[in-house]
């Protein structure tokens, strides 16, 4: 089925309206009338000589006419002007166009019903024109990432071709081939995820678990990442605090902060994961003492895709964060980072207590 291709039609209005001072005429000659038989003075029109007539025909021909030309004018200048600057920038706006603006005709405290629409406009195309933007950077950051995993396959399979390979080059080839197509699965993984999240298609599941147990499974899975690097791990946690939320979703919360925490400690530091409970909330603190955050990486920490720490890129595909706080958000709870550079990051996770009790 062919879409109709919609076409501009130019937008006419007449300054001197011929219905609207037929009207008016009438109107004001039966006012006239109306008035002259209230205060009983009634004019007798067979004695009227013919000049007169048309003099008094004349004069309410020509106050009609001000009134409807001044009545058109007040129209063109608080309705129709601004309407025609609205539908040009509504054309515009149609046109793919998301830098236009519109001039509010009065001012903030003198705002009509008029002045509301294009001020509601103007948020408007401007919310639209930030999910452009957001649009083009994540098919942008997306075709990246996915671009140089497969380069890294390419290159290795080109080489394996050469039979002059020995075993062991061989071996770090595959390696390395198996290495890229697990970030990329976990890349495109990670986009599904994120994508259900902010559709709401993944509905949380809350059930009741303990969290201590889900904290230590989840950082006893990086053991192997800390003693590689002989980063001190510790971890400071009660026997036993329950929430109430959906256990799947708080894991990849937990696995991203543990994960990151590793990731940028340099080796011999340390990484500090701590729980405490209090009457109304839960605190999980994740904290290291890597490379840190300057101001600037602290407030794109969430972005999708964004990377402060370049030299770390290999490792991640910036979409943790992004994830963590979407699954926080959906559960209830918060997430608030610290960080100084070259001193190390903390990130603390807030989660309420719905039912007010605390099994410890």
């Amino acid at each position: 089925m062919k879409r109709k291709k919609s076409v501009s039609r130019p937008m006419r209005a007449k300054y001197f309206p011929v219905a609207i001072f037929i009207i008016t005429f009438f109107v004001m000659a039966a006012m006239m009338t109306i008035q002259n038989y209230l205060l009983g003075s009634h004019i007798d029109y067979t004695t009227v000589p013919p000049h007169r007539a048309v003099i008094i025909i004349s004069f309410w021909i020509i106050i009609s006419a001000g009134f409807t030309i001044f009545t058109r004018w007040q129209i063109k200048k608080n309705y129709d002007r601004p309407m025609r600057l609205l539908a040009e920038a509504t054309k515009d706006v149609a046109g793919g166009d998301f830098s236009v603006y519109v001039r509010p005709t009065h001012t903030a405290d003198k705002a009509d019903y008029l002045d509301v629409m294009i001020h509601d406009f103007n948020k408007m195309v401007a919310e639209l024109g930030s999910i452009e933007t957001l649009k083009t950077e994540f098919f942008s950051n997306v075709s990246h990432e996915i671009k140089t995993p497969l380069a890294i396959v390419q290159n290795y399979a080109e080489l394996l071709q050469n039979d002059r390979l020995t075993d062991e080059q061989r071996k770090e080839y595959v390696a390395g081939i198996i290495q890229s197509t697990k970030k990329l699965s976990g890349l495109i993984t990670n986009i599904l995820k994120l994508n259900r999240l902010e559709q709401q298609k993944i509905p949380p599941a809350p059930e009741r678990y303990d969290l201590c147990a889900q904290l230590s499974e989840c950082a006893l899975q990086f053991e192997d990442i800390w003693e590689e690097k002989e980063i001190i791990f510790e971890a400071d946690l009660e026997d036993c605090a329950t929430i109430v939320a959906d256990e799947s979703l708080m894991e990849l919360v937990w696995n991203n902060l543990i994960s990151n925490a590793l990731k940028f400690t340099d080796k011999g530091g340390t990484v500090t994961l701590t729980q405490t409970s209090a009457a109304d909330e839960i605190t999980v603190t994740v904290s290291d003492t890597g490379c840190g955050m300057d101001e600037k990486t602290l407030k794109h920490v969430y972005d999708k895709f964004y990377q402060g720490d370049t030299s770390h890129a290999t490792e991640g595909n910036g979409l943790g964060l992004a994830l963590s706080l979407r699954v926080l958000q959906l559960s209830g709870a918060t997430i608030t980072a610290k960080s100084t550079l070259g001193k190390g990051s903390e990130f603390i996770v807030h989660i309420p207590v719905k039912d007010k009790k605390i099994e410890a």
